[in-house]
């Protein structure tokens, strides 16, 4: 077992290494809010495949070609910090595009954009993760304990993100009569996913020692 090193990590005044902003939209497509559900489903078949889901379909000359999603690199991640202190940039740049996509993808169905999700672009969700200097703000052993730590957040997290389901069910109704998403309601949304992004970040994408805030804002 490898102990928790003593190292600096970052100063707690600086901005939390993981953000997220999502541009306010002055008027939303209500077709496009009627259906979302439905249209949706595309993407979201996507985002199941790339995060793990597996499959198989008929070629047409009798075989069969199987896919099978990669998802995000954690396990490998951790034992490349505990063993070789150590944070590979491609493993990095993978965990962090599927992420965005993921956000992407999550603000699309929360009905925060209309955009339909691209599997590349930026588009109006601005998410960014710092590529960790392992050797300075990586503790050793810190991954084998992070889950533990953040479990304070998870629970938080599960009533913050039953009431954004609430708050996203009352927007809809705005939407449909009024045609703009309540910028009240827009807000906190967008900062329970902020709130769950520094979380991941933190417990499961280990970029950052940085304990998260309890808090919605930037």
């Amino acid at each position: 077992m490898y102990p928790v090193e003593t190292m600096p990590i970052e100063q707690p005044d600086r901005p939390y290494p993981a953000s997220l902003t999502i541009d306010y939209p002055e008027q939303s497509n209500r077709l496009t809010v009627l259906l979302r559900l439905f249209t949706a489903i595309p993407v979201l078949i996507l985002w199941v495949m790339l995060f793990g889901g597996s499959g198989g379909a008929d070629s047409g000359d009798g075989g069969n070609v199987v896919f099978v999603g990669a998802g995000l690199v954690i396990f490998p991640t951790l034992l490349m910090i505990l063993f070789r202190k150590k944070y590979p940039r491609w493993w990095f740049d993978w965990n962090l595009n599927l992420v965005k996509f993921s956000v992407r993808v999550f603000a699309y169905l929360l009905l925060l954009r209309d955009e339909y999700p691209s599997t590349d672009e930026e588009q109006a969700v601005h998410l960014d993760i710092v590529y960790p200097n392992v050797a300075t703000n990586l503790q050793r052993g810190m991954p084998l304990i992070k889950w533990l730590l953040a479990l304070p957040h998870i629970v938080v997290l599960v009533f913050l993100w039953v009431a954004a389901i609430f708050a996203t069910v009352v927007a809809w109704f705005a939407i449909v009569f009024s045609g703009s998403y309540p910028r009240g309601l827009f807000d906190f949304v967008v900062g329970v996913m902020r709130w769950e992004l520094r979380v991941a970040a933190y417990a499961i994408l280990l970029t950052t020692d940085r304990y998260p805030p309890f808090s919605l804002s930037e």
